[in-house]
């Protein structure tokens, strides 16, 4: 199972990226748990000055932006 954590102030953008991991995880049979981090002072400690930022496994993947499809699933995988 992969630990998967969205970083950003809850968004739009912030949500469409966690409904796009999701939906890439669910399409690659993929299992994850996803948590929104929402709280400046624990995105700060990931190293993310622009969100919406991706977490994978303790690494960071993704700041800034909506990630491309394909690129989600790499990350998964």
């Amino acid at each position: 199972m992969k630990d998967v954590k969205v970083l950003g102030p809850g968004c739009k953008r912030c949500q469409t990226t966690a409904e796009m991991v999701q939906a890439e995880a669910d399409r690659l049979g993929i299992p994850i748990t996803i948590e929104k981090v929402t709280d400046y002072a624990a995105i700060a400690g990931y190293g993310i000055a622009s969100t919406p930022g991706i977490v994978v496994d303790g690494k960071v993947v993704h700041a800034g932006g909506l990630p491309k499809a394909e690129d989600i699933g790499g990350w998964l995988g």
